[in-house]
């Protein structure tokens, strides 16, 4: 999966009034679908979440099984996702993070990158 440069500029885009996405994962041991709802962010075509504890529910399914499923403003998109590595991606980790406190005042946490790779009916 190709890392995202922090450094590309994040305009304006039509997610920026949206205050949540609505991410689908399968659960590590059911293999059920689950949903939740989760503030975000878009940055250089990706979104991005931010889990208060890496060892949520939510967070320990997409790494054993990173197929998602995403809803946000209207639209619906497969994809996959991948824990930002606070060691080797520092940089990505503090400007997501930085994303976040902008838009809702908060952004500690382990960092989510969400890379869309199609849309949804």
């Amino acid at each position: 999966m190709k890392k995202t440069s922090p450094n590309s500029s994040s305009k304006a885009n039509k997610y920026d009034a949206e205050q949540f996405l609505y991410l689908t994962t399968r659960g590590r041991k059911s293999g059920l679908p689950r949903q939740i709802e989760i503030w975000f962010t878009e940055c250089a075509g990706r979104f991005y979440v931010i889990a208060e504890y890496d060892s949520s529910q939510w967070v320990q399914s997409l790494c054993a099984h990173p197929e998602v499923h995403v809803r946000v403003a209207g639209e619906q998109f497969e994809g996959s996702a991948r824990v930002v590595d606070l060691k080797t991606e520092r940089e990505l980790h503090r400007a997501i993070q930085e994303l976040s406190q902008k838009k809702y005042g908060w952004g500690d946490g382990t960092v989510v990158e969400l890379e869309i790779s199609k849309s949804s009916p």
